[in-house]
């Protein structure tokens, strides 16, 4: 499976949580794994024939964090068309502020959305004020059933003759 993690950071919490799910993937062996900061990410390469794992921090009072703002400016201005494109969402945020919790992955996942990209699985959610399990650690757990999502399109897929 080839697996493209994008991530948006503010104080590198998601860059870390993407770089452990890199490294985790990479060392089953099976998938074909590539990490990029959401800066660094030109929307116009986002690409059908990959899966894409997004994870994003929320800054400040529910926005954008700096590293994901420039990405999601260009959707905006773009407006591409994302059909055939599938992604999971794995956001990161405090329930201390409750209404503006996870906040930021949810303005990037209603733009994919939006454009026509699908997203697969549950969405998975770090909570910081929980100090029962590390950022890295919730997203190793809710990786699976990504992958399982993933798989499931895979299937679905008819073959090319």
């Amino acid at each position: 499976m080839n697996i493209q993690i994008l991530y948006g950071t503010e104080s590198g919490n998601a860059e870390l949580l993407a770089m452990d799910l890199e490294e985790h993937l990479a060392s089953e062996g099976e998938h074909e794994v590539e990490l990029a900061d959401l800066q660094d990410f030109d929307p116009a390469d986002l690409d059908a024939s990959k899966y894409y794992i997004v994870a994003c921090s929320t800054h400040g009072e529910g926005e954008l964090p700096y590293t994901a703002q420039s990405f999601y400016e260009q959707l905006v201005e773009l407006s591409p068309d994302l059909s055939g494109i599938y992604y999971a969402m794995f956001g990161l945020g405090d329930r201390f502020y409750e209404e503006t919790y996870s906040q930021g992955s949810e303005v990037l996942d209603s733009k994919f959305a939006e454009l026509g990209a699908t997203r697969v699985g549950e969405y998975g959610r770090h909570d910081a004020s929980s100090l029962e399990i590390s950022p890295s650690d919730a997203a190793l757990e809710w990786l699976p059933q990504a992958l399982a999502a993933f798989s499931e399109i895979r299937e679905d897929v008819p073959a090319a003759s």
